[in-house]
């Protein structure tokens, strides 16, 4: 299962799937659009093929990388849901307190 948090803790993470998600790009592509070394960028992309966010196609010497939509749109309604129950939680919480001093 994707672990959608380690995937977008990380700001270069986030802007290489934004990329990914309006076109396919080469790692050199990525690397282009980035101020830090190409060894960085490979171990942010690693990090999202492993969560199986991306996927990786290869022609030749060149990788082309593009979003995995399905796993991306189920991780995404997980986040969601997970981030609604913690709002939920907190909402319940916040309403039982001013319940609470109303009373007093």
């Amino acid at each position: 299962m994707t672990d959608i948090y380690r995937a977008i803790a990380d700001p270069i993470r986030r802007k290489i799937l934004r990329m990914v998600s309006q076109q396919e790009c080469t790692q050199s592509d990525i690397v282009a659009s980035f101020s830090i070394s190409q060894p960085a960028i490979k171990k942010h992309l690693a990090i999202l093929l492993e969560e199986q966010l991306l996927l990786e196609r290869r022609v030749g010497k060149f990788c082309y990388y593009r979003l995995n939509t399905p796993v991306f749109q189920q991780a995404y309604l997980q986040l969601q849901s997970e981030l609604g129950l913690v709002l939920d939680n907190k909402l319940a919480g916040l309403k039982h307190y001013l319940e609470n001093l109303e009373e007093e």
